[in-house]
């Protein structure tokens, strides 16, 4: 089986607080890393009432000193919100706390809807691939890798602190055009079939393809990410699994809704029960028993060609996501 690593967006859940939420990503990292799981990886979203981090970085800072071992990323920065200066001075500073362990995922999304992406003064997922360029070239710069020469827009602009390593850089993609991108790029590349809503067995395929060796990758390397609920029966992760099931029906109708309980979940997916999205929501999910779950994770693995597979760490509260995430890895 390929690699098992854990995504993560603090999510509000209950009648928990978004700081409440926030802390409990942090214990949530703890029990990844007891656990085995490979990478940690945490979110950028704005203005979303149900999910508590819009600073990836800060967290991974956090957990820089909550954890020891397990490699801790962002999935991801929303790269045209910010400077690409300042995302690679923050990620080589964040390197300098936990060297090797950390790891960049950048996505051209806005993380936002268009007035917050405003509000961020967001530069425009059409800049991404010009932010990109320069966020590399400071990256390998600092790193000692490739200098920045004299003929460079950035030349005489250093991005502090230097080391001697520089973050894993990732491109986040939900079409089999970005992942090719990603490929050509030559950096790694992670597919989310949870927003995406498709498998991601063409989008590697795609990165394999266009892939080209470079000062970042000298190898392609394509992970996939997934929401998996595991319980210890399947009545339970069925029932555990209904807000979020709940959420996704909302948002596909067009509305953004959080669902403080299991029964007021229940309750709207049985109101829409004859809805063709419950339906298409319904067949993706993947939910159920550990040896279920594990043989549905196995069996994405082999369809899709991925070396990694990120679980997205979903249940209605910290102890059902920690427990989701034990019997997972067995």
């Amino acid at each position: 089986m390929a690699l098992l690593s854990v995504l993560d967006l603090s999510p509000v859940t209950g009648d928990a607080t978004q700081a409440q939420a926030v802390r409990e990503t942090v214990e949530v990292a703890r029990a990844a890393e007891r656990l085995g799981y490979h990478r940690f990886w945490v979110a950028e979203h704005h203005n979303i009432a149900g999910l508590g981090s819009p600073a990836p970085e800060i967290l991974i800072a956090v957990l820089t000193q909550a954890t020891s071992r397990i490699r801790l990323g962002s999935g991801g920065v929303m790269l045209v919100n910010y400077s690409p200066l300042k995302v690679a001075e923050v990620f080589m500073e964040l390197e300098a706390l936990a060297p090797g362990r950390i790891d960049l995922g950048v996505g051209r999304a806005l993380g936002a809807d268009p007035r917050t992406a405003g509000a961020l003064r967001s530069a425009g997922s059409e800049a991404f691939e010009h932010y990109f360029a320069l966020l590399c070239a400071w990256l390998l710069d600092a790193s000692g890798k490739v200098p920045i020469g004299p003929e460079h827009p950035a030349h005489d602009i250093r991005a502090n602190p230097s080391g001697p390593s520089h973050p894993d850089v990732f491109v986040l993609c939900s079409s089999a055009e970005s992942a090719a991108w990603a490929g050509a790029a030559g950096v790694g590349m992670v597919f989310a079939e949870f927003i995406a809503r498709a498998e991601g067995g063409p989008a590697v395929a795609a990165y394999r393809a266009a892939f080209q060796p470079g000062p970042l990758r000298e190898t392609p390397w394509a992970g996939i990410a997934t929401a998996a609920l595991a319980a210890d029966t399947a009545e339970e992760a069925r029932r555990l699994d209904a807000p979020r099931r709940a959420s996704q029906l909302a948002t596909s109708l067009g509305r953004r809704q959080r669902f403080r309980t299991i029964e007021a979940a229940e309750a709207f997916l049985a109101e829409h029960a004859a809805s063709p999205a419950l339906a298409e929501i319904e067949a993706r999910s993947l939910a159920g028993p550990p040896d279920l779950v594990r043989a549905r994770l196995d069996e994405k693995t082999a369809q899709s060609g991925a070396d990694e597979v990120f679980v997205m760490a979903t249940g209605p509260s910290l102890e059902s996501r920690i427990r989701s995430l034990e019997l997972i890895r067995g």
